[in-house]
């Protein structure tokens, strides 16, 4: 059984509207462009200033799995992060998950499903690997169904180029587009890319307790 989302809200729409209109070298296009990430900071004196401009540093990647990434673009925990500040947590960072009112934010790349896994590479490696990569998360993946996870967390996926299906237990998978959004609360998913182009999404992470 599947069913198609409607759009993902006027912001988001008017979003990616204007993403439409920034230069080529600002959009993706075949392969995913690489994130670049502006942060900003305090200087010595106390006027705020842009303190990094770039690439984030942590990006993920699955040997079993080629094409798929998650690119950590910022993280808050109690202790790790505080304001004003601009030290990158993400290096620092042991889990994928965040714990309650923590946040993760990443850049996920899903490659189509036909691509299947790299040659020689079992289930067993995928699911291994994807443990050791994404620490926290990757570990909460079924082993007996690879990418089906579940977390102490609200998801909210915003999918900015490409499509994805979202598959939950009771069977409904449902088309999401790009300017669609996902809410995940806490609940079993996983996601599919049944088209020919690799699907980007967005994701925002907050830890919140389970009742």
């Amino acid at each position: 059984m599947a069913q198609e989302s409607g759009t993902g809200g006027g912001f988001v729409r008017g979003l990616l509207d204007a993403v439409a209109g920034w230069p080529a070298r600002l959009r993706p296009a075949g392969a995913p462009r690489q994130v670049r990430r502006v942060v900003t900071g305090d200087s010595p004196e106390g006027t705020s200033v842009v303190v990094s401009d770039g690439p984030p540093p942590r990006v993920a990647s699955v040997p079993a799995w080629p094409g798929f990434s998650s690119t950590v673009v910022w993280a808050t925990d109690a202790g790790m992060t505080a304001v004003p500040g601009a030290d990158d947590p993400t290096p620092a960072m042991t889990s994928f998950v965040p714990g309650p009112g923590g946040t993760r934010y990443t850049v996920v790349v899903i490659p189509p499903d036909t691509g299947g896994l790299a040659p020689g590479a079992t289930p067993d490696d995928l699911v291994g690997q994807m443990a050791e990569a994404l620490p926290g998360l990757g570990d909460r993946m079924d082993a007996e169904h690879p990418g089906v996870h579940a977390t102490d967390t609200v998801d909210y996926n915003v999918v900015v180029s490409g499509e994805v299906w979202l598959e939950v237990d009771d069977g409904v998978s449902t088309l999401l587009r790009a300017g669609d959004v996902a809410v995940v609360t806490g609940n079993r998913h996983t996601w599919h890319n049944r088209s020919k182009a690799s699907a980007v999404l967005h994701t925002v992470v907050v830890g919140t307790p389970r009742t």
